[in-house]
């Protein structure tokens, strides 16, 4: 008598998120495995779209380290008009273009370059929101926010979600306020508000 064959755990969807509200709300989107690509979690997300509810409608949006797209996704998918979505690693910047398509995210302008070197070329128009949400090995949050302060790319209502290890808070730039702050784990994630 042959030995049953042992039972294979179903295999979920790997390296995909869910859309969690709006009109892609419950649809996936895909991400590589890429080093340092770190897509914010479902309740994070939550609380953050909960922070930016009656700012997020018309918004015009920066995700200047887009990596799997979440944050930009969904707030395209909750009414965001315009989010420019910035990433630096080809399969990452591949597979955001893919996940556009499937979407047909009409508001969703994707573009191969790192932040810090396109903020001070391209940023004469400002943005609303602003998602800052880099690998966190790379400590480059406090160079970014620094870009932004100086670049153009805010306005004095302008707000800026961002996250960090805990161990490790940024240089908030002179004047900006902190509105909220919460703590999850090792990391540490804040809404801003540009002066």
């Amino acid at each position: 008598m042959k030995a049953p064959r042992p039972r294979q755990a179903k295999a979920g969807p790997a390296n995909q998120l869910r859309i969690i509200a709006g009109k892609w709300r419950s649809r996936r989107v895909e991400f590589p495995v890429a080093e340092g690509l770190r897509p914010t979690g479902d309740r994070i997300r939550e609380t953050l779209f909960n922070w930016l509810a009656a700012d997020i409608p018309g918004s015009r949006c920066l995700d200047a380290f887009a990596g799997s797209g979440a944050l930009g996704f969904e707030a395209l998918s909750r009414g965001a008009r315009e989010v420019v979505f910035l990433e630096t690693n080809t399969d990452a910047y591949r597979c955001l273009c893919r996940n556009r398509q499937q979407l047909e995210a009409e508001g969703a302008n994707i573009v191969h370059s790192d932040a810090l070197s396109w903020l001070p070329a391209h940023a004469a128009q400002p943005f609303d929101i602003i998602f800052v949400d880099p690998p966190f090995a790379d400590n480059l949050q406090t160079r970014c926010l620094e870009q932004i302060a100086l670049s153009g790319a805010s306005h004095p209502e302008t707000l800026i979600y961002l996250e960090s290890p805990v161990d490790k808070p940024p240089t908030i730039p002179a004047g900006w306020l902190v509105l909220k702050e919460k703590r999850t784990g090792n990391v540490r994630y804040q809404l801003l508000k540009a002066a």
